[in-house]
């Protein structure tokens, strides 16, 4: 199929792109930005590897076509490090120790840092059900919840600070 046009911006980065109409926005990041942090896992959106933000809210990469990010305000993993500064999630999970291969990990941060804006309880109970579609294969799921609670605490104590 021909090429579209297509204007987003990434962590922060205006861009503009020829896509093909059948282009994942995951291969997008990847293939033509660089931007490997985000993980293909799956291909059909049962893992939760390639979770990413757009517009503010978390969606699985591998099932979102590039051409339907057009406009769109797109925050990966390698988006969350703010002048030299790790995001509050990013360090829960080194606190935690939420991670073991690792593979899961930008997808399972990404997804954290939705639900805080989502206003999932910081409970583990809450963040368990939130994290349905997001899969560990690694670990018990025990130092991601506790990382995820903790993160999002330090996420909401810092927002109502700046407040």
């Amino acid at each position: 199929m021909a090429d579209a046009e297509i204007r987003l911006t990434v962590n922060g980065n205006a861009q503009a792109l020829s896509v093909a109409s059948s282009e994942l926005l995951v291969e997008v990041l990847r293939d033509t930005l660089g931007l490997t942090g985000t993980h293909v896992g799956c291909d059909t959106a049962q893992c939760g590897a390639c979770t990413v933000l757009m517009n503010g809210q978390a969606v699985k990469a591998c099932n979102v076509l590039a051409l339907q990010a057009d406009g769109a305000q797109v925050r990966t993993i390698e988006g969350l490090k703010q002048g030299g500064v790790w995001h509050p999630m990013q360090t829960a999970f080194s606190r935690h120790h939420g991670l073991q291969c690792g593979y899961c990990t930008p997808g399972m941060v990404m997804r954290a840092v939705a639900m805080a804006t989502e206003g999932v309880p910081a409970e583990p109970h809450a963040v368990r059900e939130a994290l349905e579609g997001n899969l560990c294969r690694c670990t018990g799921y025990e130092g991601i919840v506790a990382a995820i609670c903790d993160g999002m605490a330090c996420m909401r104590r810092q927002h109502s600070d700046e407040a």
